[in-house]
Order: structure tokens, then C-alpha cells, then sequence
């Protein structure tokens, strides 16, 4: 845990930006279109179907912005959800091209402050070398904030570091969780500190104290984001997963992060109160584990989005978010062949705040 943080002068931070928490209403829900046969070997042509339900899932509550490659798979995206009888009033397509459909990570972070009486928009452009160089090529993915900037007119601030979505998680109200085994690793920002990395977040996410935790899960190739094992629900709230096999290879490691949220405190002084969620049974995939977690839903403005696996846990983990979640609608989407691809929900869902 880091001692208060103050921003940077002239930082996004000092200006009055802050990055909201996910449960903050949205405008809009951005998604990248999945086309990269690589991600999920054999599956490719299951995945869409995710997507369509995901954009019906959300329409309801807000809109549901989606990049598509250019014109042809835009009409075809737009054939599949019309057939499947999703509202498309809400729904906007838009010709950004990606390398893969990984939105949380390679889109951008979407940040607010208040002028007086009116609520502005900006984004923060990090870099992306897809996980520490693992899968190229990322060149197009490292573009969409960028893009993002100039379709939307937004304001953008370019760090100049590396960071994923993916490893961060935000209260609203300053205060950030994130894991040691993915910000501190050498294939990211080898250059930077522990205490250089902190003051990034607090100058472009508005957060003053940083909540470490360790390891991520067994099968986790971003080397452990935090949203397959600790979230943010409300202020001072949790929930993180636990796994109750002594012989589970992720049984000490979940134990080892439950054990240091108990001396956390945010950003108030504050000890935090730890709602645990399930893991799954293990699922493997051509004798690879997978990282399947409950951990990582997206919590729209209407609904939540929960990854469940044809598992005898998955009632529990969903019941579990409906008592936190009572003004939305916890919805449960098979996520089975999705995280083939080592990723669910909030690896491919971005919020943008609404004004």
C-alpha cells in the first residue's frame, strides 16, 4: 500500500481529472469486434455470437460503441445483430482497424472533471505492446486511443508508459488496485520504479493511494490483471476470488492476496470490507489451464456481464454479485469458448462516463 499520493503539476490529476469507477453511469460501452482466428484456434467462428449477446445485454442501459476492421465486416455485424433481434438505436459502428479484440487493454482510459456547472471528457492514450510483446503484431491496437480521440474530438493525454485496462481497478474516489506481478514486470516498463509507476496513476487516473497485491491467476498470460482476481464494487467494497482446493495451484496464491487486502487501507484510512467470490473448477483447453474467473465481469449501467462456465459454482458467483448489485440486472453469459481466447467480459468491454 503507497502512502498518499499528490499529482504532478500541469498532470491530468491537477487539472481535476479522475478516472470513474465502472459502476458510475455510462454513455456508451466500447467493444472491438473479434476476427483473429490466432486468439481462438478452431473456436473463431463461436466467438461472435458472444458479442451479440453482450451488445443485447447492454443496449437497455446505455449505448454500444463497436470497431470493426472497415466497411464488409461492418455490414456483416450489422446483419448478425439485426437477425438476432438486438435494438440498434443505440448501437454505432465505426471503421477503426484492430489487431485483435482485446478492448480493455488496448482502448483508451476514459477520464472527467467538472468546470463549474458542466462535466467534461478526456482520454488517456497509454501505450500497448500486447502484453509484454507476447503476440504480435499490435501496431493497430496500439493506434485505437488515438483514434478514439479524433472520432470523439476528445481531449487526450499521452503518458508514455505502458498499461493495460485490464491491470487496474478504481473506486471513483481515488484510490487504485493493481498487482506487483504485472506493473512491476520487466517486459512492460523496465525503466520505471514501483514509486515512478504510482505517480503515473495518480497523475493521469486522479488516484492518490495504490492497493498492490501479488500474483494472478494460473493461466493469466498478461501476468496477472487484477481483474481476474480483485474488484472494486462500491466504496470501502471488494470481492475477490478464493478457491477452497488446498491441491488447486491457485489456492495459495488467492490466499496470499485475501491476506494483504486485510491490511489494506484506501484512500480514507479505511480497512476494506472483502466479499469472496468462487473460482470455477479448472478448465482446460488442449492440456493448457485457462484462466476462467468470476472476477471478471463488467459492470454496465444496467446489468452486470458475468463469464459462467457450466460450473456448479456459477450459481453461487452470481448470486453473490446480486446481493451487490441490486439496482441491475446480473446477467450470466457462457464464457466458455471466450476465455479459449485467456480472457471474459471485461477484457473486451471499455466504459466511457457519461456526462
Amino acid at each position: 500500500m503507497s502512502e498518499l499520493l499528490t499529482p504532478t503539476p500541469a498532470s491530468p490529476a491537477a487539472l481535476g481529472y479522475r478516472m470513474p469507477a465502472e459502476w458510475e453511469p455510462h454513455a456508451s460501452t466500447w467493444l472491438s469486434w473479434p476476427h483473429k482466428e490466432s486468439s481462438w484456434p478452431g473456436k473463431l467462428a463461436d466467438i461472435p455470437p458472444i458479442w451479440v449477446e453482450i451488445v443485447r445485454a447492454l443496449v437497455a442501459g446505455e449505448g454500444v460503441d463497436i470497431l470493426v476492421n472497415d466497411a464488409a465486416p461492418a455490414a456483416q455485424v450489422r446483419e448478425q445483430l439485426v437477425v438476432a433481434g438486438v435494438p440498434m438505436a443505440r448501437v454505432r459502428l465505426h471503421e477503426v482497424p484492430t489487431d485483435d479484440a482485446w478492448m480493455r487493454d488496448h482502448g483508451p482510459t476514459f477520464i472527467t472533471r467538472t468546470v463549474g456547472d458542466r462535466r467534461e471528457l478526456a482520454l488517456v492514450d497509454w501505450k500497448y505492446n500486447a502484453w509484454g510483446g507476447k503476440y504480435p503484431p499490435w501496431e493497430r491496437d496500439d493506434k485505437v486511443p488515438s483514434a478514439l480521440a479524433g472520432l470523439l474530438g476528445m481531449p487526450s493525454f499521452a503518458p508514455g508508459i505502458v498499461l493495460e485496462g485490464g491491470s487496474i481497478d478504481v473506486d471513483g474516489r481515488g484510490t487504485v488496485l493493481t498487482t506487483e506481478a504485472c506493473l512491476l514486470n520487466p517486459n512492460r516498463n523496465p525503466h520505471l520504479r514501483r514509486g515512478e509507476i504510482e505517480q503515473y496513476l495518480c497523475d493521469y487516473l486522479g488516484v492518490r493511494r495504490v492497493l498492490w497485491l501479488g500474483d494472478g491467476i494460473v493461466g493469466d498470460d498478461t501476468d496477472g490483471h487484477i481483474d481476474d482476481l480483485t474488484r472494486f464494487v462500491a466504496p470501502g467494497v471488494v470481492v475477490t476470488v478464493m478457491e477452497d482446493d488446498p491441491a488447486d495451484e491457485n489456492y495459495e496464491r488467492l490466499r496470499e492476496n485475501y491476506r494483504r487486502l486485510q491490511t489494506l487501507r484506501d484512500v480514507s484510512g479505511a480497512s476494506l470490507r472483502i466479499v469472496a467470490l468462487p473460482m470455477p473448477e479448472a478448465i482446460h483447453c488442449e492440456g493448457t489451464r485457462l484462466p476462467a474467473s468470476y472476477a471478471n465481469f463488467y459492470i454496465g449501467t444496467a446489468a452486470v456481464l458475468v463469464p459462467v462456465f457450466g460450473s456448479a459454482r456459477d450459481a453461487a458467483a452470481l448470486d453473490t454479485l446480486r446481493s451487490l448489485f441490486p439496482e441491475r440486472r446480473i446477467v450470466g453469459i457462457n464464457a466458455v469458448d471466450l476465455v479459449w481466447g485467456l480472457g471474459a467480459f471485461h477484457c473486451v468491454t471499455q466504459q466511457q462516463p457519461a456526462l
